[in-house]
């Protein structure tokens, strides 16, 4: 009996350590899988949480691309560029009856009158996410309607705060130079060219997901008017409105008891944007 009695111990021991080792195993897999599961739902949601983030850097990208595009064809009639926009999970809105530009010349006596009035287009890109920091923010361009700086870009690519919620905003400004041109009828000559990218022949989209887009340059018009100026004038202002913002630029002039003549010139390059070919 007590011989049995051994053995049955001795048999209890053995099998005890024989299932040790896979116990030992299931316990390790069980424990593997779970750290697995715990890190792969974290991952999910921390990939779920920077998704909007991602979004909003591609369309400022795409954005940035698609205004590059449209200065690389400016004053080149016949030109073309291409352009893949991205998915960034929002709408993509092309207004060419929108960004209204009037500009008006007066040298504060005798001349007064506006040279340019009509829409001039602008592209927005309506963003899904209302996460954002930043926001108001220029990413090319500043607030002023008109410019005349060295260097300074002509496009006002802006991230805006909307009723309809976050969008990318590209339109353009005009541009300034001016020149002293000799004299002219004992009248000394000034030449001001101011230059306006209009977009307004661009056809009307409103659509989301990845969108080609054909960036056409079809004409650059220019138009002249010239005024006489008082020789009490030492400078004109051109003043520019676009949308509910103004600004303006005083040009000084040279002038003589006969008075000075202002050569306005206006170089309008008319740019087209519509639907590509995937």
């Amino acid at each position: 009996m007590t011989e049995t009695l051994q053995k049955t111990r001795r048999w209890f021991v053995h099998s005890k350590k024989a299932l040790a080792l896979p116990i030992t195993y299931l316990i390790l897999f069980v424990s593997t899988m779970l750290l697995i599961s715990v890190t792969y739902v974290f991952a999910v949601e921390q990939v779920g949480n920077q998704q909007p983030s991602f979004q909003v850097l591609t369309a400022k990208q795409d954005m940035t691309t698609l205004d590059q595009d449209i200065l690389s064809v400016l004053s080149q009639p016949g030109s073309s560029a291409t352009l893949d926009f991205r998915d960034s999970g929002g709408q993509l809105n092309i207004e060419p009856f929108s960004n209204n530009l009037t500009l008006t010349i007066t040298d504060n006596f005798d001349v007064n009158q506006t040279v340019f009035n009509e829409a001039t287009g602008q592209i927005v890109y309506d963003l899904q996410s209302s996460i954002i920091s930043n926001i108001n923010l220029y990413l090319n361009g500043d607030s002023n309607t008109i410019t005349n700086q060295s260097g300074s870009s002509p496009s006002q690519l802006y991230l805006a705060s909307t009723p309809q919620g976050p969008q990318i905003q590209l339109g353009y400004r005009p541009s300034l130079t001016y020149s002293a041109a000799g004299m002219e009828n004992n009248q000394a000559v000034t030449d001001i060219r101011v230059y306006v990218i209009n977009l307004s022949a661009s056809t009307p989209l409103s659509l989301g997901g990845e969108l080609p887009l054909k960036i056409s340059c079809l004409s650059t018009q220019l138009s002249t008017e010239t005024f006489q100026v008082s020789n009490q004038a030492t400078s004109v202002e051109v003043f520019s409105q676009l949308n509910n913002l103004s600004g303006s630029i005083s040009v000084p002039i040279s002038n003589t008891p006969n008075g000075a003549i202002i050569n306005l010139q206006l170089v309008s390059s008319n740019v087209s944007i519509e639907e590509g070919i995937a």
